[in-house]
């Protein structure tokens, strides 16, 4: 549910516009370092406020509420909380019963028979992926020396984001993206195969972050139009690099020892001023709805951070688990 990870395990909690949103992170190995200082980059990063980016600003800093001493992290869970100081939740008021198209209203009042907490988009928005981010932050202190870069590759199908984010602004809708991302410097043998493989591990944590639509590693789709002697990656020497890397770095669900390359499909952003068609579902008569309040424009430009953090943490676990695994043998 609301819970990813087996050793390195982290539970997400909090909705857009309640008190806060935060992480917990069970299985933190005693004795690293962390300050709130160090999480203020990767933050800063996700945070709204840029150009194409939502108004909305938070402060975002990271109250370490348990599982931290004398600025060392004591092994027990570690909780990191986020205040929301900087909400508005008036638009929403003014759409409780007309649920955007695209969004997650319709499903949530369903559910959730209207008990949910519909402000802000309520734990379906992107604010929870604060915690995600900070998650990451002591994923990558896990992982270190292995690095995790993700970048933003394209947005609205153009490699010239800037221009196509100051179009979007001008027709006042929104575009998606795509987010490369490039994990350096793993061992061979991470991964847990069946259905612990680590694209599957990826896969799911990807696709736990609001608005991701699809996900390809290696050559990906373009796989499906090559031929086997386009795609398999040739052997160059015994610690497994390759000639190319069109498995994306993994076969089998198993880390070959190249970098693990993986791309992230990021739809437009819902909430539109543009006029869309809807229902009151408490009469079921059609609507039509301009969103108002304070959106992305194109979301995928706060992603690379959070496909970052979520990939830290698969490899965090994944690296415990073989750490574990190695000391029973």
């Amino acid at each position: 549910m609301n819970a990813f990870g087996r050793l390195f395990r982290i539970s997400i909690l909090g909705e857009s516009h309640g008190p806060c949103v935060g992480i917990l992170i069970d299985g933190c190995p005693a004795g690293l370092s962390i300050s709130e200082g160090e999480f203020a980059s990767d933050l800063e990063r996700r945070r709204g406020g840029r150009k194409g980016t939502t108004p909305r600003k938070e402060a975002d800093v990271p109250y370490l509420k348990t599982g931290v001493f004398n600025g060392k992290t004591t092994g027990m869970p570690l909780l990191i909380l986020f205040e929301n100081k900087d909400t508005d939740s008036e638009a929403y008021e003014r759409i409780k019963f007309t649920p955007r198209p695209g969004q997650a209203d319709f499903v949530a009042f369903q559910k959730f028979g209207g008990f949910n907490d519909y402000r802000g988009g309520g734990h379906f928005s992107g604010r929870l992926t604060a915690g995600l981010v900070a998650a990451g932050v002591i994923a990558k202190k896990v992982l270190a020396p292995i690095t995790v870069e993700a970048k933003l590759a394209e947005a609205g199908g153009s490699s010239d984001i800037e221009g196509a984010v100051d179009a979007a602004i001008e027709k006042q809708d929104s575009i998606g993206g795509i987010v490369e991302c490039v994990v350096t410097g793993l061992p061979i043998g991470l991964g847990e195969p069946f259905f612990d493989s680590v694209e599957s591990l990826i896969s799911h944590i990807v696709f736990s972050i609001p608005a991701v639509r699809g996900i390809e590693f290696g050559a990906g789709f373009a796989a499906a139009r090559m031929k086997g002697s386009e795609h398999n990656d040739e052997l160059l020497s015994s610690d497994g690099r390759t000639k190319t890397n069109n498995a994306g770095g993994v076969n089998g669900g198993i880390t070959n020892g190249n970098d693990v390359r993986f791309r992230v499909a990021v739809k437009p952003t819902s909430s539109i001023s543009t006029i869309q068609h809807t229902i009151d579902i408490r009469s079921g008569e059609p609507v039509d709805l301009s969103v108002g309040g304070r959106h992305d424009v194109c979301i995928a430009l706060r992603m690379p951070v959070i496909v970052e953090a979520a990939a830290a943490i698969v490899f965090a676990d994944l690296m415990l688990v073989e750490h574990k695994t190695k000391r029973i043998r």
